[in-house]
């Protein structure tokens, strides 16, 4: 399905900042939806003068009324006069009948999408940028309650906003979409003075947990958080501004054990703040697992860097053996293995810097390359190294078998292609979304054709390529001269579930 971004830019009337407008738009569809207990789509004109939805949200306060995705498609042709009127006048349109959808009668509200031109200055577009539509169900008629009366309320005074260019806010810092307060979660609606005019059920059973007692209704929020979080020592500079509704900001409050996300939407008319919606969640649980995950994230970092203080500790004992063996094969054998661990370590000393078990193999294998130097001298071998393409990033799994093997083959490449001369070693990556393929070249000796090493190196190699990380390895002899080793490993852990 194509996205929001190539949906609009393809029609040839949205510019880029259409697009961001849309995006932070259609990130509190949901909202919308929820509050008005209807399907949501957005509409951008196409050039042949007509509609195409490039979203639609369904609502989970109500039933959907339509079961399958209208992005990608063009406008059904009942839509299409109110939607041209709500685009060409710039006003909110409703339908003046129950307008019907495979047997089921519906109120249709058609609102024009203004995009502010700037955070701090009351410029808007010419002309509306998309129409959303709003899809009610009419087939369920009951009395509605008070909580879902204020919830309409709500959704028509964000659709006049969204008319008026005033929502989404500008202003409003980009957060976590992780914990974000929902309109199930919790609302508080606030007047102009930050008096709590209504507090849905939820709203009020969290402030309750965090022992607030009394009616949320008629009471500033700022005085019962204040009450609530006395005695606290820390506190969210910019809570005042969020229990008041004076600002578009989230902030958390925790109380007795309990952890309530708050997030405020100031409502304004025509540029006036007239009053604000708070949504509240209690995320006592997703913080405490937050936390959790922080320790533990910080616990393996620890491990990871106390193993390679290790791993340099055994590699530094090698090299002090080495340099003390008076056996020339002795030497050569704690020597390599010297390398061979100091490459791992690597690895684990990349793991320890970041959260996330994955590296980025490029900063790797630039480390593992100064490994080189060395070989060569030891050799009496000028060595120029060169590399191309890019490894991207790799889990730990994939990182350390590869950056072992890939010592093992340009130590090999310095060794015996090109021992005692001067020369190239090049090393070219090149990767798509299903392989990683590595080729190790060098302007050495060469290989006789059709024979392949069987020293432990290449065994090793072996065993790395082809039995952990199910890839192939291929050797042969350049053209003219040198060795040519191609590795091709499958990605087989980017579709993992």
């Amino acid at each position: 399905m194509s996205t929001l971004s190539d949906l609009v830019l393809a029609q040839g009337r949205g510019s880029q900042a259409d697009v961001d407008w849309l995006h932070m738009l259609v990130a509190d569809g949901q909202l919308i939806a929820d509050l008005a207990f209807a399907d949501l789509v957005v509409w951008v004109p196409t050039a042949s003068g007509s509609f195409v939805a490039v979203a639609h949200a369904r609502p989970s306060s109500a039933a959907t009324l339509f079961y399958r995705d209208f992005v990608g498609q063009g406008i059904r042709q009942e839509w299409v006069a109110q939607v041209t009127e709500a685009f060409e006048t710039a006003r909110i349109v409703d339908s003046s009948t129950p307008a019907w959808y495979e047997e089921t009668p519906t109120r249709v509200r058609a609102v024009p999408v203004m995009r502010r031109l700037s955070p701090t200055g009351s410029g808007i577009t010419d002309e509306p940028i998309a129409v959303l539509t709003r899809h009610t169900n009419l087939s369920e008629t009951r009395t509605p309650s008070r909580q879902e009366l204020t919830f309409n309320e709500c959704a028509n005074d964000l659709s006049a906003m969204i008319a008026s260019g005033d929502f989404p806010d500008l202003g409003a810092p980009t957060g976590p979409r992780r914990g974000a307060p929902r309109a199930s979660d919790g609302l508080i609606c606030l007047d102009v003075d930050g008096t709590t005019t209504f507090a849905s059920p939820n709203a009020l059973s969290a402030f309750n947990r965090m022992g607030f007692a009394d009616e949320l209704e008629g009471e500033s929020l700022a005085e019962v958080t204040t009450r609530v979080l006395s005695g606290s020592l820390v506190a969210d500079e910019s809570l005042p501004l969020v229990v008041t509704g004076r600002a578009p900001w989230r902030t958390d409050i925790e109380a007795r054990g309990v952890t309530v996300s708050l997030r405020a939407i100031p409502i304004r008319n025509r540029g006036e703040r007239i009053g604000a919606i708070i949504l509240s969640r209690d995320v006592t649980e997703l913080r405490h697992q937050e936390r959790e995950l922080i320790t533990k994230d910080a616990t393996i970092r620890e491990i990871h860097h106390r193993v390679k203080n290790n791993l340099q500790t055994v590699a530094s004992l090698l090299r002090i053996q080495a340099r003390r063996t008076h056996s020339d094969e002795a030497r050569e054998a704690l020597t390599q293995a010297m390398r061979r661990v100091a490459a791992i370590a690597v690895v684990h000393d990349t793991l320890s810097e970041g959260l996330a078990q994955s590296v980025d193999f490029d900063a790797v294998f630039d480390r593992v390359l100064l490994l080189i130097a060395e070989v060569a001298s030891a050799h009496n071998t000028t060595v120029h190294p060169k590399s191309s393409g890019s490894f991207g990033v790799l889990p730990s799994e994939y990182a350390t078998p590869l950056a072992l093997a890939l010592t093992e083959l340009v130590t090999n490449a310095v060794e015996h292609g090109l021992a005692g001369r001067e020369g190239d070693v090049e090393i070219i990556a090149s990767r798509t979304d299903d392989t990683l393929s590595v080729k190790v070249r060098d302007t050495g000796s060469g290989l006789p054709e059709g024979k392949v090493g069987s020293g432990l190196g290449t065994q090793i190699v072996r065993t790395l390529i082809q039995g952990e990380l199910s890839g192939t390895i291929d050797w042969h002899t350049v053209l003219g001269s040198g060795t040519e080793v191609t590795i091709d490993i499958p990605l087989r852990w980017l579709t993992k579930p």
